[in-house]
């Protein structure tokens, strides 16, 4: 792991993981490319509909805040969860849609 992503994920640990987690939510650093850092929202942030708000008010609010020199701007990965995949693929097998 580089320094800047040491400097990254040291701010996600401090300032936004507890808030998330405290609402069952998680968040995963998926890459970071020309001061944009792209992230997952996992657990109860996956899907939820006040996830861009989420991210704009407390993900981006911090990074930007802490590390203006590093993070620019906070892009939301839009993932489904394993769990789900497996459910959908459970389905289809099932009903051979």
């Amino acid at each position: 792991m580089t320094e800047d992503m040491k400097k990254i994920e040291a701010v996600l640990d401090g300032k936004v993981r507890p808030s998330l987690r405290a609402h069952g939510g998680e968040i995963q650093v998926d890459h970071w490319e020309d001061g944009v850092l792209y992230v997952k929202l996992l657990g109860q942030c996956a899907g939820c509909p006040s996830a861009d708000l989420t991210n704009e008010t407390l993900v981006e609010a911090e990074l930007t805040a802490a590390l203006p020199e590093l993070v620019r701007k906070v892009a939301v990965v839009q993932t489904v969860s394993d769990e789900l995949w497996e459910q959908a693929k459970r389905l289809l097998r099932d009903h051979r849609l």
